[in-house]
């Protein structure tokens, strides 16, 4: 089909127009306003829908083009050397203010 075809040709940038579609209808309250201002609800959704469609598509572009590709290895390198001391730094001032406040019954 001429659809399939289509998807196939844009290939990574569909992903990411899909990617930001749904990420946009998840995250960023969809087709609504970003504030319920008077003047926010007279311009319609599909308006607003797209511009957050816009901002995010904008996003990905940049941090896919500011940050570089790690390979397995390195990924897992990171994961191991930076995040894993990282989370399990954070459980104390986490479990402190929890304790401090009574967060947690």
């Amino acid at each position: 089909s001429s659809m399939g075809s289509a998807l196939f040709f844009l290939g990574e940038y569909a992903n990411m127009i899909l990617m930001s579609g749904l990420c946009t209808l998840f995250f960023l309250g969809g087709w609504l306003p970003i504030l319920d201002l008077p003047i926010f609800n007279q311009i319609p959704g599909s308006i607003w829908f797209s511009l957050k469609v816009i901002l995010f598509l904008f996003l990905y572009i940049w941090v896919r083009a500011a940050f570089p590709r790690y390979r397995y290895d390195q990924l897992m390198g990171l994961g191991r050397k930076v995040f894993l001391p990282l989370s399990l730094a954070w459980v104390v001032p986490v479990s402190g203010v929890s304790v401090t406040f009574r967060l947690l019954p």
